[in-house]
């Protein structure tokens, strides 16, 4: 067997104004975890996607158990046995879970010179599938009804599926619970003993020392090195990945809240098994974290206070004064944004400018006569947050689609601005964004902060909520189970009130 199962040597690709990759190289052993870190924008999704056919490289090769090869799309890499499970999932929602995973692959049954989908060999094989990489989920089930931590897990089964011989896995535990990266973890194992090499690409420096093998680092569009994991500690790889010491994961806050700007009383759902009877405060110059286990309501809930969901029962209350927010356009009059957690899904429109996505929610300050966009003033608009916000793009004409996470991210964050709400939600806003990216939100977030600006953070990292938030509330099965704050909390009191335990141990009924 020879040393590598792939190589990649002298990469280079370019896109209009930017050099994405400049002369990489990397070399990934037979049954190995191999871990490819930067930050981002780094150019580690770029090269993935020339390995899996997505762009076409300007120059260098790529050589497959041995062979020099030539991967002209993505269906001829998945028959060359390498397999992707991309960082922004792309489902089907109105088809079940088995369709979603033997998509363009279906069992055939024939009836005479007809073939047909067999669909019971499918949802058996399918389900098969799931038991065997320890998610369970019922196949016929629909996809869309799955939460985003779900479709994750039906990704990743589906990649196993192919059997493939490298399996390139972005960012794939961003969504998960524990206990699902946990059950990753061992399908990970599993695969190794096969033979099977897994890149890996992650901002989560605790797994990446604990399942990787090895471990290359890129830093704008370059390779910087590969090393084996057990020679690397949490600092060494952020020195290498930024090209400086970063001394504090989380920026000093100097923000001072003030008097209450929303209040939630009583809230409750519309629908029943979501949130209920909620009280909650929002102040101004606070950031409020929301912690909870997967499941416990709390995008429900600031989908309900966005005008996203509708409520049975309960008010709102804005500056103390009662209102009614039946739609997101109420929201955003009583100065109230948004941003969600599926950047992909429901944050940016992919096909559109840079410029679009960040004036769109403020459409209205940049027409002239009512009716024609000033574009110069849309442009200076884009440039400011650009520099302020520190975005890497080309130009404001670029798809936003062609963006890294990251900067992704950044233009959302400049869209709410551009709209100056007083309360801004943010719904994990650092999802599946490097270390050095997150530690530029984090400031964005303190200095809004600082304004006046009344933050809520959902996460799903217990020591991101400790280090960004003044008070935490945390919420279990639709309720807020307990307050917390920035000295009082800890990662042992946060799960306590997730798992239905308040700081007395008392369980919640």
């Amino acid at each position: 067997m020879s040393k590598y199962m792939l190589e990649m040597n002298e990469i280079y690709k370019s896109f209009p104004g930017v050099q994405a990759l400049d002369n990489v190289t990397i070399k990934v052993r037979p049954g190995t975890v191999h871990a490819l870190m930067g930050e981002n924008g780094a150019g580690k999704s770029t090269l993935m996607k020339c390995l899996f056919g997505i762009y076409k490289m300007d120059a260098g090769e790529i050589i497959f158990q041995d062979k020099p090869v030539k991967i002209a799309n993505a269906d001829d890499a998945l028959k060359k046995g390498i397999a992707m499970v991309h960082q922004e999932l792309q489902p089907i929602p109105e088809r079940s879970i088995g369709e979603n995973i033997f998509c363009g692959r279906y069992p055939l049954k024939s009836f005479g010179p007809i073939k047909v989908i067999d669909h019971k060999k499918m949802y058996a094989q399918a389900e098969r599938l799931l038991e065997e990489v320890r998610m369970p989920y019922n196949p016929r089930k629909k996809m869309g009804t799955l939460s985003i931590s779900q479709m994750q897990s039906v990704e990743i089964a589906k990649a196993v599926s192919m059997e493939a011989k490298v399996v390139i896995l972005d960012e794939p535990t961003s969504s998960l619970t524990d206990n699902e990266v946990e059950a990753l973890f061992t399908i990970i194992e599993d695969l190794k003993k096969k033979g099977v090499s897994i890149i890996y690409i992650s901002h989560k420096m605790d797994e990446i020392l604990r399942i990787s093998d090895d471990v290359s680092i890129m830093r704008d569009g370059q390779y910087v090195g590969t090393w084996e994991a057990k020679d690397l500690t949490m600092d060494m790889i952020i020195a290498k990945m930024v090209g400086r010491e970063l001394t504090n994961v989380y920026p000093p806050k100097d923000n001072v809240p003030g008097e209450v700007i929303l209040e939630l009383k009583e809230l409750t759902s519309i629908r029943p098994g979501s949130f209920k009877n909620v009280n909650l405060t929002i102040r101004k110059g606070e950031i409020l974290g929301i912690g909870g286990l997967v499941g416990a309501q709390r995008t429900e809930l600031m989908e309900a206070v966005f005008g996203i969901r509708h409520i049975q029962s309960g008010d709102i209350f804005y500056k103390g004064q009662k209102i009614n927010i039946r739609r997101p356009h109420d929201a955003i009059q009583n100065g109230i944004g948004l941003i969600t957690e599926d950047r992909r899904g429901t944050g940016i429109f992919g096909v559109l400018s840079i410029a679009d996505n960040v004036s769109i929610a403020s459409i209205d300050k940049y027409l002239d006569a009512g009716i024609m966009v000033n574009d110069k003033k849309v442009e200076k608009l884009v440039q400011e947050n650009v520099a302020k916000l520190s975005i890497k793009t080309p130009s404001s004409k670029t798809q936003i689609k062609s963006l890294s996470g990251g900067n992704q991210q950044k233009v959302v964050i400049s869209r709410w601005l551009a709209n100056n709400p007083e309360v801004l939600i943010m719904d994990e806003p650092t999802r599946g964004i490097d270390v050095g990216a997150k530690y530029e939100i984090y400031q964005i977030m303190i200095g809004l902060a600082k304004q006046g600006k009344a933050i809520v953070m959902i996460s799903s990292e217990m020591a991101e909520l400790i280090g960004v938030s003044d008070r935490i509330a945390v919420m279990c099965n639709g309720r807020v189970t307990g307050e917390l704050t920035r000295e009082e909390a800890t990662q042992e009191r946060i799960m306590q009130l997730a798992t239905h335990f308040d700081q007395g141990g008392n369980k919640h009924e």
